[in-house]
């Protein structure tokens, strides 16, 4: 009897619905946090012919230490946690389940807004301590004002939908989106810096756009500017954003993503009232657990079954 090729999940677990199309594979768990030097060991075990990547990096290491790897498939959209460059020298396809959470994180990008501009942790805290505030606190009305969306896939998109519906005008940069919306206004990355009252971030990170929002970008931006980061953390220069915060140039900032994750303590952010963290559960919800391995088991099969 024949043994069934493997695909290796970078994690404990996947959607019951995802490993239903993968009936024909014999499935390897790596665990709930495993390291590259797990994943390695692992491909060289088992010596698979997918990946599905939730947790952990992939790098040239476990790619040579499995011969039969035909496809590297992200169980999300980001794929900054695999290294393309490696995968096409070898021949392995590197495939994501784009748009499959963008509801989720779009959500998730929201309620950061929102918690920044309508001080809503804050507040609680002062409730829960017998304060009652109603005197002295004016929150910001974000109809009319101006958000800047970088980054215009399936996540910013809708992102920038839920603003426009709030009467927000949103202004949009991407280099690589084609058709936009009429209700987003394309600019240069200059202009979301100096017209945006709030500023959402949707774009993957490359080596370009490393730390975009720096010291020398916050200081061209609009005095008590609103940051929201849902992307990926390597993408804010987190000690110029912490000036920004105590100085009074950044309001607030919602943040669900960061340089180093999982964020350890102690971290210069704990404490800072004007920093709403999350845990990079923006794309985690029990919907986007299924979708997110339904696209991603797909996309490996489609390329498994392409190759046979």
């Amino acid at each position: 009897m024949n043994k069934r090729p493997v695909i290796l999940i970078t994690a404990a677990d996947l959607a019951p619905q995802a490993l239903a199309l993968l009936n024909d594979f014999e499935i390897v768990y790596a665990g709930k946090t495993p390291s590259e030097d797990d994943i390695v060991a692992l491909c060289k075990q088992h010596d698979p012919v997918a990946i599905i990547v939730r947790y952990s990096k992939v790098g040239a290491p476990a790619m040579d230490a499995a011969p039969s790897l035909k496809v590297i498939s992200k169980h999300g959209s980001g794929t900054d946690t695999i290294d393309k460059e490696a995968a096409k020298q070898r021949g392995i396809q590197v495939v994501a389940a784009v748009g499959a959470n963008a509801a989720a994180v779009a959500e998730q990008a929201l309620a950061l807004l929102l918690a920044c501009a309508k001080s809503v942790v804050t507040l609680n805290a002062r409730m829960h301590a017998g304060f009652w505030d109603k005197a002295t606190h004016k929150s910001v009305e974000l109809e009319g004002r101006t958000i800047g969306v970088v980054g215009l896939g399936a996540i910013g998109l809708r992102f920038a939908k839920m603003a426009d519906s709030m009467g927000m005008r949103v202004l949009g940069f991407d280099p690589f989106a084609k058709e936009l919306p009429a209700y987003v206004q394309r600019v240069d990355l200059e202009a979301i810096w100096r017209e945006s009252d709030a500023i959402s971030l949707h774009c993957p990170l490359t080596d370009d756009n490393r730390k975009m929002l720096n010291a020398q970008t916050l200081a061209a931006c609009k005095d008590g500017v609103i940051v929201v980061n849902t992307a990926r953390g390597g993408l804010i220069d987190e000690a110029a954003l912490l000036d920004a915060v105590r100085c009074g140039k950044v309001s607030g900032a919602g943040l669900d993503s960061f340089a180093v994750e999982p964020m350890t303590a102690p971290h210069p952010f704990h404490g800072e009232s004007r920093i709403t963290l999350s845990p990079h559960i923006g794309g985690v919800t029990a919907d986007a657990y299924v979708k997110m391995g339904l696209a991603a088991a797909r996309n490996a099969l489609l390329v498994i079954n392409n190759q046979r």
